[in-house]
């Protein structure tokens, strides 16, 4: 533990959720979190936003190396985890910025640490760029930058593609959705995953219960659907209105990291991120998938803590 971050334990179960009630444009909304204590009521704040398909145990082994520095607390977004969305709900990265600042000015915490791994780091840009007074620093793991690449092995199953289309979708969403939970499960960790045969058993386990609770929700698959589909829009907009464009707004401290073998968001374009963030710098680590901080947890670990130790030196 001489860098400061304790083995990982693997017997760890992701911590017990709740619900906190925000106020929002489009009404009530009971927003999921999983929050991980630090090891003083003073300890500073790191909040959590996972990607696409994920949720806030996406989280658990890199806030339970944290917890001796800080306290974590983990999100599901509007449509994910536990979260159900409000009717009317946008789906959008603006619309989840939203939600963020909204659950960030409730909290009362100060500046927080953000972080964000893929569709959760373009929410957490737009956090940083909107209200720079909420975020003390950014981290961002394979954010999800416009990437407009026509491939394939970027998807799970390559019906997603065709599940995308309105009206002609129909049918193979129905045919996705009968695809049983540990097969859905073995399809997004090899995927996400440079080496999905190392994830641990326990927590393979974990993430088929989970997609088993899903496939229950009426509202998680529908969400999913319209989230992507609000993502690959932004891809599609004016160079004015790109994500890029939010980068070089940001002055917080920001480290971005990125898994040299990432099939979902390619690691070309990762020196271009951290180069228009005033106060990036770049991590790239090597036989890593797109979520780093699954797959390796106490590397980023050291990195997410030397950049909070760093402060204004960053």
């Amino acid at each position: 533990m001489a860098d400061g971050v304790p083995p990982i334990d693997l017997a760890a179960k992701p911590p017990p959720g709740r619900h906190t009630e925000l106020t929002t444009r489009w009404g009530p909304l009971r927003l999921h979190l999983r929050e991980t204590p630090g090891p003083s009521p003073l300890a500073p704040t790191a909040v959590h936003l996972h990607g696409l398909a994920g949720s806030s145990t996406n989280w658990t082994d890199l806030a339970g190396l944290l917890a001796g520095r800080m306290r974590s607390i983990a999100l599901d977004l509007p449509g994910f985890g536990r979260s159900e969305p409000p009717p009317g709900y946008a789906f959008t990265r603006q619309a989840n910025a939203d939600v963020v600042i909204r659950f960030l000015e409730q909290l009362d915490a100060g500046p927080v640490h953000l972080s964000g791994n893929s569709f959760g780091a373009a929410v957490a840009i737009e956090v940083a760029a909107l209200r720079p007074d909420l975020v003390e620093s950014l981290v961002l793991i394979s954010p999800a930058m416009p990437d407009l690449r026509l491939d394939p092995r970027r998807l799970s199953d390559p019906r997603i593609a065709v599940a995308m289309v309105p009206v002609l979708g129909n049918r193979t969403r129905r045919e996705l959705a009968m695809v049983p939970p540990a097969a859905r499960t073995e399809q997004l960790m090899r995927l996400c995953f440079a080496e999905p045969d190392a994830v641990p058993p326990h927590r393979l386990a974990e993430a088929v219960a989970e997609f088993e609770e899903r496939s229950r929700l009426p509202w998680s698959g529908p969400a999913l659907g319209r989230t992507t589909v609000e993502l690959l829009r932004s891809w599609l907009v004016s160079p004015a209105r790109s994500l890029w464009r939010r980068l070089p707004e940001i002055d917080a401290p920001s480290l971005v990291v990125w898994g040299s073998a990432d099939r979902v968001v390619t690691v070309r374009k990762a020196p271009r991120t951290a180069n228009l963030l005033p106060r990036g710098r770049l991590l790239v680590l090597p036989r890593t998938g797109h979520v780093a901080q699954m797959e390796r947890p106490r590397v980023v670990a050291r990195a997410f803590l030397g950049l909070v130790q760093a402060g204004s030196r960053w």
